[in-house]
């Protein structure tokens, strides 16, 4: 596996990303500066980190979405290569065009820092094959805009399509308002593109893989990326 971490302006998960991917597949991805435009050849996974690039001016990952690398990207998740957001990675990918929908404000206007229950909806997709549908994960959210917003068309088309990859959750994988923490829209926390290759979720598995730190509930989802290009 060949690994590309997007870094722009005000990226600050990227290190904790590169330590998942070189923890969990022995990858050590190439980190590649946003004012680039082609990434490294033979590039198989793409990954735009958490943090708040360009200072979250205008929307959350808007600007960053015209940023010269991801002309590259969008080129790669056409040719069906894999791409991953996580939190302003997810933003970003909405504000690209790659993801449908968009993500706003937190229904308590307040930023939220803490861990979080989710529920896997599906185990059979490049991001989720070692984990079992219906299973529970706990991993953080850090964000001030992870309101997932889409309109009827679009949360219909996600659900029966089943591109709905983690809800949030209680830690029985009981979705409620109370566990829904940030006022997602059906408790959305992570979805696919419609044909399976591109996620963009707003909680962090990547904190979550070190045993030596505590929970490793994310370290399957890096195992999962690893395994599904492996087997490609």
């Amino acid at each position: 596996m060949k690994a590309a971490v997007i870094v722009f302006p005000g990226s600050n998960r990227e290190r904790d990303i590169a330590y998942a991917l070189e923890l969990t597949s022995g990858v050590k991805p190439a980190m590649v500066w946003h004012g680039d435009s082609a990434l490294p050849a033979g590039t198989d996974l793409v990954v735009l980190p958490g943090g708040f690039s360009y200072g979250d001016y205008l929307r959350c990952g808007a600007i960053a979405a015209r940023a010269a690398i991801m002309d590259a990207v969008r080129a790669h998740a056409a040719k069906g290569g894999l791409v991953l957001g996580v939190c302003n990675g997810f933003q970003i990918l909405c504000e690209a065009g790659l993801l449908p929908g968009v993500l706003m404000r937190n229904s308590s206007l307040k930023f939220i820092a803490r861990n979080v229950h989710l529920r896997v909806e599906r185990s059979n997709t490049p991001f989720t094959r070692r984990y079992n549908a219906g299973a529970v994960i706990e991993v953080p959210v850090a964000h001030g805009e992870g309101n997932y917003i889409a309109d009827d068309e679009t949360l219909k088309r996600l659900e029966a399509e089943g591109r709905v990859l983690f809800r949030y959750s209680d830690a029985a994988g009981t979705v409620s308002q109370s566990s829904n923490i940030n006022g997602a829209m059906n408790a959305i926390a992570g979805i696919v593109s419609d044909n399976g290759r591109v996620l963009g979720m707003m909680p962090h598995p990547e904190n979550h893989v070190d045993p030596s730190i505590g929970s490793t509930d994310g370290r399957a989802l890096f195992e999962s990326l690893a395994e599904a290009l492996e087997t490609a």
